[in-house]
């Protein structure tokens, strides 16, 4: 059984709108061997920049310890022997320290890592190359669905890496793996591109991984894959390995995708995404047959009260453009849409009982939501997400089951105090059946100001909450 390994961590919403003033690489570089026998192949010079440019993250996370206060503790021989306080004395919390790394992006201090790096944390450390000083983080931004996030700090004289271009790589191009692995310092290691979009990892809501054998270990996570001259094409994230070791399986998510998000977060703080609602699939060797087109992603299910189901797409239709983008395959689809924004014009086109049709669609909002209603005080903390396919096959979610999925809970807030876990299932409050995040809103409404009983399916198992 296969192990995805990679590293936990918060929630911490953003502040000022900002421009990025990129190092941009030379596009289309030249490819070249070593000549001679004489000369030795060495990338020092053309990595040792890049270097500079990535980071060292330490993060501190206060966590509380949840255990019931067994027959143990209240036995009179040992309240005897360690004196009646000794109870009082045990440990109410945790100091949790996790590493990770990072990549400089701008000369005024964005620096790009995983979400997952900084994720609950309190205190975000930043430590530069070459360098013991640290520097507190700010976090600007942060994607789950990606699993990216820009942090900031205030330091003189850094380095941002230049930035090259994910597209234009090719399985078999150098590839280095920059960061700081098991807290040892600086480190880096080498490979090759292993392969290309790769989209069926199951870790992230839209994957587009680089795989690459170049070593990624615990606490390269948010370094840098570079390309041979040193020009950043990847962000590292993840391995595949059943010892926990690596095993040549890692997966970096693409600089023109890492790049696309942290515009988005320095400018809003988080990354809004269009919503189409369907389920797709690829168009097999056994379907192609079917159609004229060879190349795209067939409709199998159309959500209620959506844009595809407003513009009539229906089961069996074969998408294969948006505007003017060629779509490959289903992962193709789900990349592009996310890349429109919420209420953004888009035409499809697609293919159905062998006849070309285009259809003009305004997409919805397709972000999870961190559902907090200020004004009643209730169900804060909660991060709320609708049901798909991808998250049903990651939380082993039956078809049949229809609510809102709790993704995450926020530390110390009122959800959580309830008892509200990740993983629930949201499936209805009061007598409003929960669907979509929209029923949630009007539920909380039309019971404004009293108690709601609050229904979850926890594993099969339903519970009522009241909030």
């Amino acid at each position: 059984m296969k192990k995805i390994i990679f590293f936990n961590l918060a929630f911490i919403t953003l502040l000022s709108a900002a421009t990025l003033n990129l190092n941009l690489a030379p596009s289309d570089p030249k490819r070249v061997t070593p000549n001679n026998i004489s000369e030795i192949l060495s990338f020092n010079d053309a990595i040792k920049d890049a270097m500079d440019s990535v980071v060292n993250i330490s993060t501190k996370q206060h966590v509380k310890l949840r255990r019931k206060m067994s027959g143990l503790f209240n036995d009179p021989l040992l309240e005897q022997f360690f004196g009646p306080m000794f109870k009082y004395h045990i440990p109410k919390e945790k100091l949790q320290r996790t590493l990770g790394s990072g990549v400089i992006i701008t000369k005024d201090g964005y620096i790009i890592t995983n979400n997952h790096v900084v994720e609950n944390a309190d205190e975000v450390v930043v430590t530069l190359a070459h360098d013991t000083k640290e520097f507190v983080a700010r976090v600007v931004g942060r994607d789950k669905d990606s699993d990216l996030a820009l942090i900031k700090i205030e330091a003189p004289n850094l380095k941002p890496i230049k930035i090259g271009k994910s597209s234009s790589l090719k399985i078999g191009d150098v590839v280095f793996a920059i960061g700081n692995p098991f807290g040892v310092g600086e480190s880096v290691t080498q490979g090759i591109v292993s392969a290309l979009n790769k989209n069926k990892v199951g870790i992230n809501q839209y994957e587009n991984f680089i795989q690459t054998d170049a070593s990624i270990n615990p606490g390269n996570s948010g370094g840098a894959l570079t390309d041979s001259r040193g020009a950043l094409i990847g962000i590292n994230s993840v391995i595949v390995s059943r010892s926990g070791g690596n095993n040549g399986i890692g997966f970096a998510i693409p600089v023109d995708m890492a790049i696309n998000i942290a515009k988005k977060l320095a400018k809003d703080g988080k990354v809004y995404r269009g919503f189409l609602g369907v389920s797709v699939s690829d168009l097999t060797n056994q379907l192609k047959s079917l159609y004229n087109h060879k190349n795209g992603a067939i409709v199998l299910n159309v959500e209620e009260d959506s844009p595809a189901k407003r513009a009539t797409l229906q089961r069996g239709d074969l998408i294969y453009k948006v505007d003017n983008k060629e779509i490959k395959d289903a992962a193709t689809l789900k990349q592009v849409i996310g890349e429109y924004k919420p209420n953004q014009k888009i035409r499809l086109s697609i293919e159905r009982d062998r006849k070309n049709i285009e259809l003009d669609i305004i997409l919805d909002s397709r972000n999870m939501m961190f559902l907090s209603d200020k004004e009643e005080k209730i169900i804060d903390g909660l991060y709320l997400s609708e049901l798909d396919r991808q998250k049903r096959l990651n939380y082993r979610i039956p078809s049949s089951l229809q609510g809102i999925l709790i993704e995450d809970v926020k530390p110390e807030s009122e959800a959580e105090k309830v008892g509200f876990q990740a993983g629930d299932i949201i499936i209805q409050i009061e007598s409003v059946d929960i669907k979509h995040i929209k029923d949630i809103k009007i539920a909380l409404k039309k019971y404004k100001n009293m108690p709601k009983r609050v229904y979850i399916n926890r594993y099969g198992t339903i519970l009522m909450i009241v909030i």
